[in-house]
């Protein structure tokens, strides 16, 4: 479920960002490399899980599974938190700037 969740969460920011490809301005090819990083990092995972358990490997207990789903959303929930901050830190459009000076 963390490979499955973390692939659908890549092709999702894949498609938005090669929709907005030429203007970058909301830094989501940021969040497409941490979202393929961690579908990379979970095959890993599952070819050396099947690598340890074979047949079972297809059969997970369903309090497994919830886990499994439970980590692949927190995984996503992490990224998406790391895009804000970096989002915000380069303020593409300057409305953090914008805000901080407007305050003064």
């Amino acid at each position: 479920m963390t490979l499955l969740t973390t692939v659908f969460a890549a092709v999702i920011c894949t498609v938005i960002w090669y929709k907005c490809a030429p203007n970058d301005n909301m830094k989501v090819s940021v969040l497409c490399f941490m979202y393929w990083g961690a579908s990379l990092m979970w095959l890993v995972d599952a070819i050396f899980e099947y690598a340890e358990l074979r047949a079972e490997f297809f059969t997970p207990a369903f309090e497994d599974m919830i886990n499994d789903l439970y980590l692949g959303l927190s995984a996503v929930a992490l990224g998406l938190v790391i895009w804000v901050i970096v989002l915000i830190a380069k303020d593409p459009k300057g409305v953090v700037r914008a805000a901080l000076l407007k305050r003064r």
